[in-house]
């Protein structure tokens, strides 16, 4: 990581979900008033459960997350661990599911992702900083 150390992030993300856990979702700071989502995924190499406080986007019925790293030039380790696991646990405000994640792909993850960076334009600033393309991935609850 550049500007922040894992140490530090994983810091942050304590407090961010700890936060949210409190609030029923909600929390304050950068991420006052978006929609947040916690995503638990499983190590890729670990097998270890590592929780991602994340903003998401409700699309239909979908709840979608964007592996942007704020630009960065790699993807996310969460991204790595659901390619590898794709079955996660969503909590959003007091709701807590099973759901499988899929990476969209072509016309719809260009919609998607469209979409957030109309409502959020941060989202267009972390592709213009990349090269690579920031994977959009639904979240679809498990019946």
């Amino acid at each position: 990581m550049s500007d922040i150390s894992k140490a530090d992030l994983n810091d942050w993300n304590t407090r961010v979900i700890a936060e949210f856990r409190a609030n029923s979702g909600k929390v304050g700071g950068q991420f006052e008033g978006a929609p947040m989502v916690l995503v638990t995924t499983t190590g890729a190499k670990s097998g270890k459960q590592r929780t991602s406080p994340l903003v998401y986007l409700a699309d239909g019925d979908q709840v979608v997350i964007f592996a942007s790293k704020a630009g960065a030039p790699s993807h996310p380790d969460w991204y790595h661990n659901i390619v590898a696991n794709p079955v996660v646990t969503v909590e959003i405000g007091a709701d807590t599911y099973q759901a499988t994640a899929v990476v969209l792909q072509g016309d719809e993850r260009d919609r998607i992702y469209a979409t957030q960076a109309a409502r959020m334009p941060n989202f267009q600033q972390y592709q213009d900083n990349t090269t690579r393309v920031i994977p959009v991935v639904a979240l679809v609850r498990v019946p």
